[in-house]
């Protein structure tokens, strides 16, 4: 099918190659429309089959071509094959010598070149392509700018423009020169509310609207750290996850991050049923995770099936690990120690689960059991249970690094729990004790802080800490939680 498609796309290319732009039209027509919905779906064989037919019936509507360029962009960013990559990436330089021959008049024109270059953008970052990201990134930027001088009141621009500006308010300090260097500006706060504008004044049957509710809710949920509110978003009707394949991967990707491992587990359930839910190894994935996070031996079985299944070099470390310590945790040395050997071996190192996971593997050392399951019950959500854990612990005979993790995981359950002081209290502990080591918990014990400090009102104590966050010494995770801590100055100053 893959092949027919190419061949589709290369005779419809050469047929339109000489026409007049007067030709070209950009109709968001009903089988662009069901194209793109079924694309944001995760339904690839029906999206493909609709654009099949709109090239067909007019090969001059170059917003079929605009759509097809959602297939390159969502398996890629969702599969992460790099065979599939070196197929897929000349795509981009077709679609753009057809777009190029559109009606300059139109706003759609830069738009859609926009999207494209914008679509290479995430693939190229997914990669680990960040200098050819730049440059995507800097053209999608440079048109829309473009657009919007010469189509001001044109609200679609609203879509990547507002992710754009959210992205690069966010950026942490050792990327800002490259920033610099494109001459970008941006603002978290005004991006998100671009995003947000668009959200509230369109539909699912409007051009671009689905994948703006996903912009908005990954910069609400991220870069605005409005977690309760993306849960409420997430649970009404404006987002549906029912057949919506798509929808359910990021919910899961959100609740997950939420602590919220039930949700995450009923929310897979729910939609397993569905005909193109065996096709993303990543959902094998997300249920490990939600599995182990309730210290759930199930989880073995789905990252086995996400190993046999994925074609891609990311998480197989990450995976290796995490069935290394569910049976570690199980007492079955045999296995833990095999899983731990190949996550040294198998996989890349492009993922920041996947780096810790390789350090881990060289290191040779368990984690405290008691320590490790109060870890997984607190990422699920499971605080009571942690809790427990955690009171049965001498901490009089734990060693350097796993007494930083005890008070790290003491501070989350009692955030959780909703006791601020002696949250605070055992952050506090925790960056006295670890802001000259290279664990990550003062990190994240100052970025907890900073996010407690803003949520309460008091500004100058958030940003104090958020700084404190940056100046840490290097530590796992530092690029997700430099950029959340960067994030949370630019909310607080307005950026």
């Amino acid at each position: 099918m893959f092949r027919y498609f190419s061949a589709t796309l290369f005779i419809c290319y050469c047929c339109v190659f000489n026409a007049s732009a007067a030709n070209y039209t950009y109709d968001y027509n009903d089988n662009c429309r069901k194209a793109y919905q079924n694309y944001l779906s995760l339904h690839l064989d029906e999206a493909r089959a609709g654009i099949i037919r709109e090239m067909k019936a007019n090969p001059y509507n170059l917003m079929a071509t605009y759509v097809a360029d959602y297939e390159d962009c969502i398996l890629l960013l969702i599969n992460c094959d790099r065979a599939d990559y070196r197929q897929r990436s000349g795509h981009l330089n077709s679609r753009l010598e057809l777009l190029e021959k559109g009606d300059k008049s139109s706003p759609w024109y830069c738009l859609c070149k926009a999207g494209v270059y914008l679509h290479w953008a995430l693939v190229s970052t997914r990669f680990g392509e960040q200098y050819q990201a730049a440059i995507y990134f800097h053209r999608s930027f440079a048109l829309l700018k473009e657009n919007q001088r010469l189509f001001p009141h044109f609200e679609y621009n609203n879509v990547f423009s507002g992710l754009q500006e959210a992205v690069i308010g966010a950026l942490p300090g050792n990327y800002k020169w490259l920033a610099a260097i494109f001459g970008m500006k941006g603002s978290i706060k005004k991006g998100t509310g671009q995003l947000a504008s668009f959200v509230n004044t369109h539909t699912a049957l409007q051009p671009l609207y689905a994948e703006t509710v996903l912009y908005y809710v990954y910069t609400r949920f991220y870069l605005l750290a409005e977690q309760n509110e993306v849960w409420d978003f997430l649970n009404s009707p404006q987002f549906e996850t029912d057949k919506n394949l798509l929808n359910t991967f990021v919910k899961v990707n959100i609740v997950l991050d939420y602590r919220k491992a039930d949700a995450a587990i009923q929310t897979l359930k729910a939609i397993a049923t569905e005909a193109d839910y065996n096709k993303y190894p990543v959902f094998d994935y997300q249920m490990g995770v939600a599995l182990l996070d309730r210290v759930d031996t199930g989880c073995i079985y789905y990252f086995r099936q996400y190993l046999e299944k994925n074609k891609s070099d990311i998480y197989i470390k990450d995976c290796r690990q995490k069935m290394a310590l569910a049976w570690y945790l199980n007492n079955n040395m045999t296995e833990a120690d095999h899983c731990r050997n190949l996550a040294r071996t198998q996989g890349s190192t492009r993922s920041d689960p996947d780096k810790q996971a390789l350090k881990f593997a060289e290191s040779k050392v368990w984690p405290n059991k008691a320590l490790l399951q109060a870890r997984l019950l607190t990422a699920g959500g499971y605080y009571t249970r942690a809790l427990s854990i955690l009171q049965g612990i001498n901490q009089a005979q734990l060693k350097a690094a796993d007494k930083l993790e005890y008070l790290f995981r003491y501070g989350s359950v009692w955030q959780e729990a909703g006791d601020t002081d002696k949250a605070l209290d055992y952050y506090r502990q925790t960056i006295e004790a670890g802001k000259i080591r290279h664990e990550q918990f003062a990190a994240r014990a100052a970025l907890q802080m900073g996010l407690m400090y803003e949520h309460t009102g008091k500004k100058a104590q958030a940003i104090a800490m958020y700084k404190e966050c940056l100046d840490m010494p290097a530590h796992d995770f530092q690029n997700s939680i430099d950029q959340q801590a960067k994030a949370g100055i630019n909310r607080i100053e307005g950026k």
